[in-house]
């Protein structure tokens, strides 16, 4: 009897893995794909960001004309002593533009929280002026949880920091009764000037940015001081009377405060602390002193959105002002007694 042959199966071939070489051209290739994707993914973010930006600023135009209707006067841009000629940041309750149109902004329980009768710095256990309402932050900017702390301008009360603020004037914050912009102090925010120039052709807010420095006020929104809810553009005028009439020189042009502005001329605040921090941020900042160079008050523009900032007009329409905006043109803009009817657009 023939004896039956055994059939062995053939050894299965042992499993292959990666080599080193494979699995680093593996990872080669994610990093690649990821490099191309991630300036997508930010740009993505940051267009969405920038359309929250914008929202939040119509916004606030849209309370101002509000309040515009209900007190047939522009919000003072901050509530000072109207019996100085010029404009004092540190007199009054010193509240800001921001404070008086809160009910607008749909934070009626917040304004109800401010003494009206007393200083911003010295306002009930409940700080109101400390609240951070998300319609006061633009998302580009990190200044939830940043604070405005002085030992001696702010009574080392905190307040809040924000991203929004108005352009008072095309010269100097204390000259905005002289050459104000839409939003201003003394009697002139009742005469609605703004109406000859058109609403669409008047700069009227934009934004700030917030520096993670308790002692630098940029962006406190409850305060009416130069780079915390106040701007202004710094290009002189001729012959300090009358319409406003700039000083268009190539010196004066050269020291102004265009978007996001790095000199020569930069934010004048009551403490700029560690100056170099400052410019490593992209934020330079010079400290105001009476009676010396830097006894004046101008500040730019500011934001993370690259190659500008976002503006609206007195109009409420929005828009993107580059950091290249002619110079001449946006002093017009901010000024509403000119007598120039300009568009950047």
């Amino acid at each position: 009897m023939p004896i039956a042959r055994q059939h062995r199966a053939p050894n299965p071939r042992p499993a292959r893995g990666f080599t080193l070489i494979e699995l680093l051209v593996v990872i080669a290739i994610i990093g690649v794909l990821v490099s191309l994707l991630l300036p997508a993914v930010q740009a993505a973010r940051e267009a969405a960001r920038r359309i929250k930006c914008k929202n939040n600023l119509r916004q606030h135009a849209i309370a101002i004309h509000n309040y515009l209707d209900t007190f047939k006067c522009f919000p003072a841009s901050g509530i000072v002593d109207t019996s100085q000629f010029d404009y004092d940041p540190k007199s009054g309750s010193m509240m800001s533009w921001i404070v008086l149109i809160l009910p607008q902004l749909e934070q009626q329980p917040l304004h109800s929280q401010f003494n009206f009768s007393a200083s911003v710095l010295a306002q009930p256990p409940s700080d109101p002026q400390a609240a951070q309402p998300d319609s006061l932050l633009c998302p580009s900017d990190s200044s939830r949880g940043r604070f405005f702390q002085h030992p001696t301008h702010s009574n080392n009360r905190r307040l809040a920091k924000g991203n929004y603020a108005a352009f008072v004037s095309p010269y100097h914050v204390e000259f905005q009764h002289r050459f104000p912009g839409v939003l201003t102090s003394h009697e002139r925010q009742t005469d609605a000037r703004v109406q000859v120039e058109g609403l669409s052709n008047a700069l009227m807010l934009s934004e700030v940015l917030t520096r993670d420095e308790p002692t630098d006020q940029r962006g406190a929104w409850a305060v009416g001081w130069c780079g915390a809810s106040q701007l202004a553009f710094d290009l002189h005028d001729e012959d300090g009377s009358g319409n406003y009439s700039p000083l268009a020189n190539a010196t004066t042009l050269s020291s102004t405060q265009p978007p996001n502005n790095q000199g020569p001329n930069v934010d004048v605040i009551y403490d700029c602390v560690n100056p170099a921090d400052a410019q490593m941020k992209r934020m330079p900042c010079l400290t105001w002193v009476s009676n010396t160079s830097s006894d004046y008050l101008s500040a730019a523009p500011r934001s993370r959105h690259p190659g500008g900032v976002v503006a609206v007009y007195a109009d409420a329409h929005v828009s993107f002002l580059n950091n290249t905006i002619d110079r001449l043109t946006m002093a017009y803009l901010i000024s509403i007694n000119d007598g120039q009817a300009v568009t950047a657009e």
